[in-house]
């Protein structure tokens, strides 16, 4: 499988920027400009923490398999975190803690390694 080319900072802030008046209470911003700030972002995971032991979840858009360690490829990755769209974007810019994300129940985590995907964050800061 060809590697996915890098994510560019700059196209990644730009589709982030475009979704923060919605993270600071405003209006949702349209399907495309969310899916692009959440897809962006979680390829800059991918490309950061290269790897298949993890899997992330953000439905509807995207899911990645990243943290080096044992991969799986068969049924549900034994590692796995799942979190919607606003909170995965607040983890990502350091707006959330993973603790507190947690334990608002807005993202589940399981399996020993799941956990790992903390360390990465945040991804970037605007």
């Amino acid at each position: 499988m060809p590697l996915r080319r890098a994510v560019d900072p700059h196209e990644l802030r730009a589709a982030v920027t475009e979704v923060l008046p919605w993270l600071d209470g405003g209006e949702q911003p349209d399907r495309a400009a969310l899916a692009a700030a959440v897809r962006l972002s979680l390829r800059t995971l991918e490309g950061l923490a290269p790897g298949r032991s993890v899997e992330l979840r953000v439905p509807p858009f995207a899911a990645v398999q990243c943290v080096a360690g044992p991969r799986h490829t068969r049924g549900t990755p034994p590692n796995v975190v799942e979190t919607d769209p606003r909170t995965w974007l607040e983890l990502a810019l350091g707006r959330m803690g993973w603790d507190a994300a947690l334990d608002a129940g807005s993202l589940t985590a399981s399996g020993n390694r799941a956990e790992e995907i903390a360390t990465w964050l945040p991804l970037l800061r605007v």
